[in-house]
């Protein structure tokens, strides 16, 4: 992918979203309800939707800025840490005296499948009024990558200013929630998995062609570009009133529990760096590829020279 001469504001992206600390354990199964399973290895790692999805894009060459809130305490100390050693923007970070940072509880078995449960923290308290006191960040950005472990009304507000600042809003819908018309209409670009296509669209995603009708349901609801992430099988793309389908590099898998963020990152960097939405994808699919071959969140973002090897 040839990267096209763009001015940096076109080129730079805004993340807005989460940071959390992931305590990770590999099993051998997941545990049912009320079941205890005797576990492997056990890492903590950084993670969060939004920290994972800066650092892939960060890693891949981005220009990144992350907007967040971390707590008073070692976990949001460190994160910040992380992102300034990633090269990120981190001057629009905010800290919580009141709420501790967020953490994430994830149990990784031998197939490489999840389970995660969080404690929100202080990520449940980024407001509106923390992104009207650092609204020139939106200005400064081409492209507002963003998520949904924040609350809904400051993904909300978010999506309306950069809209009406002519910028580009890609949101990942993670985890799945229902959306309105009027957050959809702000998008430029959505990428939800089936679970979360399924819920915004009311169409349950078996197939291709099941995939096909939810991408087209979301679309009329004022949304360009729909992309819906399908794990080992790649993505589709619907655009313009037409589908396409991208598959994925086959790989062992070992953990994916970042991949879909990573997938985010990739796409949105490609994108900035003018690649059409095939391309895009296309790199975001290799990159995501990569990631479920190494265990953690942000630990398994790989590097822009790995996917030219």
């Amino acid at each position: 992918m040839e990267i096209a001469h763009l001015s940096s504001i076109s080129h730079r992206i805004l993340v807005v979203g989460s940071s959390n600390t992931d305590m990770v354990v590999k099993t051998k199964t997941l545990p049912r309800p009320g079941e205890t399973v005797l576990g492997g290895a056990f890492l903590m790692n950084a993670g969060g939707k939004g920290a994972n999805q800066a650092v892939a894009a960060a890693r891949l060459g981005g220009e990144i800025s992350f907007i967040c809130k971390t707590g008073r305490d070692i976990f949001g100390q460190q994160a910040v840490q992380l992102f300034q050693n990633e090269g990120i923007d981190t001057s629009y970070i905010f800290t919580d005296p009141d709420h501790p940072s967020g953490v994430a509880l994830i149990t990784v078995d031998e197939q490489a499948e999840n389970c995660i449960a969080v404690a929100s923290g202080s990520n449940a308290h980024l407001t509106p009024a923390d992104i009207i006191s650092v609204e020139s960040a939106i200005d400064e950005a081409g492209y507002v990558l963003m998520q949904l472990e924040i609350p809904m009304e400051t993904v909300e507000y978010v999506a309306d200013a950069a809209y009406g600042k002519g910028k580009k809003v890609i949101l990942n819908p993670a985890p799945a929630q229902t959306l309105s018309n009027t957050l959809l209409s702000r998008l430029y670009a959505i990428t939800p998995n089936e679970t979360e296509a399924a819920i915004i669209s009311g169409v349950a995603i078996v197939d291709e062609p099941t995939a096909i009708e939810a991408a087209r349901t979301i679309a009329e609801r004022g949304v360009p570009h729909v992309i819906i992430t399908l794990g080992a099988q790649g993505a589709l793309i619907y655009s313009g009133g037409q589908a396409t389908l991208i598959p994925a590099p086959k790989v062992e898998a070992v953990d994916t529990t970042a991949a879909g963020d990573v997938f985010n990152g990739a796409f949105t960097l490609a994108l900035s760096e003018g690649a059409d939405l095939v391309e895009a994808v296309r790199f975001a699919c290799k990159a995501a590829a990569i990631s479920v071959t190494r265990i953690g969140a942000q630990a398994s973002a790989p590097y822009r020279y790995e996917l030219t090897e």
